[in-house]
């Protein structure tokens, strides 16, 4: 079958049960997604799918033909000029990646909450008081809870947030 990972065509060769991690890992070397609990609680497998912030460790590899897959690799990469995307400068700059293992939730959830928010996909903590099809304002509020959920060994939550709102507000 054919996969879309990061703008490229990748054809793979695949069990029927393998998951979205594991050909991404083992079948295309993109390991930045890391395997963490296994059943979608740590977050460290997180991917985009259509834009989308999804578990990749719950997901099987022959469903996502056609679809549109962005990993970290995909989403942190520098331009052809050599600059470093706007997320990877943030949390740089935020000191935020300390041991690496949450990189995957901590990178994808910005560009996700950007496009939730422009959508009019509310949260929890979104304002009650908007009309329907109005874009979200992505207050501090907002941003900290669509960037909560994941798991992060080193506690560096605070400049994980901040860096994501750096890149959102």
């Amino acid at each position: 079958m054919t996969l879309r990972v990061n703008d490229a065509e990748h054809r793979v060769e695949l069990e029927h049960s393998a998951t979205l991690l594991e050909v991404l890992r083992e079948a295309l070397g993109l390991t930045d997604s890391q395997r963490g609990c296994d059943d979608g609680r740590c977050g460290t497998c997180t991917v985009l799918l259509e834009g989308r912030r999804v578990n990749s460790c719950l997901l099987l590899a022959v469903a996502q033909e056609g679809r549109d897959i962005v990993t970290i690799e995909g989403l942190v990469a520098a331009d052809a000029d050599g600059e470093r995307h706007p997320l990877r400068r943030a949390a740089e700059d935020r000191d935020v990646l300390q041991c690496a293992f949450c990189a995957p939730d901590q990178h994808r959830p910005p560009a996700a909450v950007r496009a939730a928010g422009d959508a009019a996909q509310p949260s929890v903590v979104t304002e009650i008081d908007l009309p329907a099809d109005a874009p979200v304002r992505l207050t501090a509020a907002e941003v900290r809870d669509r960037l909560s959920g994941h798991l992060c060994r080193c506690g560096a939550y605070p400049s994980g947030a901040d860096a994501g709102q750096d890149v959102i507000v």
